[in-house]
């Protein structure tokens, strides 16, 4: 009897292990605090349902999660859809909703605190984010560390400067997803404003950008220790991919 229950003490703990996070692992999410489509009158904001949908699987994981953004405080946020369940959910709940109004600046963030940086998209992330050397350290440093670089939809954009302490672009010769230049209105207002177009800079950096041309149909690469996805149908699967690499 003594040997049956030591055995089963075994395997619960095996068990545990393997599916549970460690106390010490946090997951960084990246926003932006951009209100506008860069100095224009036009509104922009972060992308509330590519934010919600990741943090409930890693919330529902027993994940800690933390919000930076370039000048910390208050982020705008946008392209709600109340009807859905997972954002009305966390659009009434207090405590999440001040995560967004205190978001932290990159000065108090310590890198080595952190498993995974999760880029988040929306139209205000072409903008504070990726020319952000505070950030890039963080993002650099994690993945140094055998943490996991995540983005989506124009998430990816926060990636395009990030470099590794080699000199190399995180994501040469990896393969990378991000929101694709056909689903764009280049002629459109929005468009002029952005600094640069988020896959000619990866391809032109060495990276390997592909994407759906069906759009909208859960796209996202996995390469290495990075995450990519397309648009916001990716967000749940990207955050799950997460949570392989990190569980494996």
């Amino acid at each position: 009897m003594r040997r049956i229950i030591f055995f089963l003490l075994i395997i619960s703990i095996l068990i545990g292990c393997k599916t549970s996070p460690k106390k010490h692992d946090k997951i960084l999410f990246i926003v932006s605090n951009q209100h506008t489509y860069g100095s224009t009158n036009l509104n922009t904001a972060n992308h509330f349902s590519e934010i919600v949908l990741a943090y409930d699987v890693f919330k529902k994981r027993g994940y800690k999660i933390d919000f930076v953004s370039p000048k910390g405080g208050a982020i705008p946020i946008g392209y709600l859809k109340t009807s859905d369940s997972i954002q009305k959910k966390y659009l009434y709940d207090t405590d999440f909703m001040n995560l967004l109004k205190n978001t932290l600046h990159p000065k108090v963030i310590n890198p080595v605190d952190y498993k995974v940086v999760y880029y988040s998209g929306g139209g205000a992330a072409m903008f504070g984010v990726p020319e952000n050397k505070e950030i890039q350290h963080i993002s650099k440093t994690i993945y140094e560390n055998k943490g996991v670089v995540s983005a989506i939809c124009h998430g990816t954009a926060g990636i395009v400067n990030l470099k590794l302490s080699n000199g190399k672009f995180l994501y040469e010769g990896k393969q990378v997803n991000g929101f694709p230049d056909v689903f764009e209105n280049k002629t459109a207002s929005y468009y002029k404003t952005f600094p640069f177009s988020i896959e000619e800079v990866i391809k032109n950096n060495g990276g390997k950008f592909i994407y759906s041309k069906e759009g909208w149909d859960n796209h996202y690469v996995v390469d290495g220790r990075l995450v990519t996805g397309q648009d916001p149908s990716a967000s749940t699967s990207v955050a799950q991919k997460v949570l392989e690499l990190l569980e494996k």
